[in-house]
């Protein structure tokens, strides 16, 4: 099984704002293959579940908030016996450029609270990664107000093409390896 997790904050107030890129995408991937989100209280999550492309998918949106998303991964772990060589975590990156993804599979959390979170929570740095960019704001602007505003109109129209290319690597990662995955889409 494949499993994706996207970062993010519940509730209404947060739903278009930078910080909730991973979940979008999500909602994106989800809407183009008939996928249902359903609470799973075990894992304090939306968990949608699937077959897509012959192969078993969970998408998983920590319920959490974003600094503690390390909690619903290790529980999806324990739960479900899955495997971290087959999670991808999808979330904003304040240095790559907006409009652009980056692929990793190792690293530090760079600043990210819920990344750092997962690391904790997993024990390791080494987990596949689609960084969605969102750019650093201008100084003075201070970066918790800036990754928790939404996005403006132009912004807006610019995200439907970035969200889309995160959607072509979640479904080109179904049947490639990270590193495949990497070639094709870091450029």
């Amino acid at each position: 099984m494949k499993w994706f997790v996207g970062l993010g904050n519940p509730g209404k107030e947060y739903e278009t704002t930078r910080h909730n890129i991973g979940f979008m995408a999500l909602d994106r991937f989800a809407a183009q293959h008939g996928i249902s989100f359903k609470p799973q209280g075990k894992c304090k999550a939306l968990i949608g579940e699937a077959i897509v492309g012959g192969g078993k998918v969970a998408l998983i949106k920590p319920m959490t908030y974003m600094n503690l998303s390390g909690e619903s991964v290790r529980a999806f772990i324990d739960y479900y016996k899955a495997e971290l060589q087959n999670m991808t975590v999808i979330y904003d990156d304040l240095d790559t450029t907006f409009g652009q993804i980056r692929l990793r599979y190792q690293g530090g959390p760079g600043g990210h609270n819920g990344i750092k979170s997962i690391i904790q929570h997993t024990g390791t740095q080494t987990f596949d990664r689609i960084r969605v960019g969102i750019s650093r704001p201008a100084a003075p602007y201070p970066i918790a107000d800036y990754v928790l505003s939404s996005y403006n109109k132009e912004e807006a129209k610019q995200l439907r093409a970035q969200l889309e290319r995160v959607v072509e690597a979640m479904s080109f990662r179904l049947s490639h390896t990270f590193e495949q995955t990497m070639a094709k889409f870091n450029v």
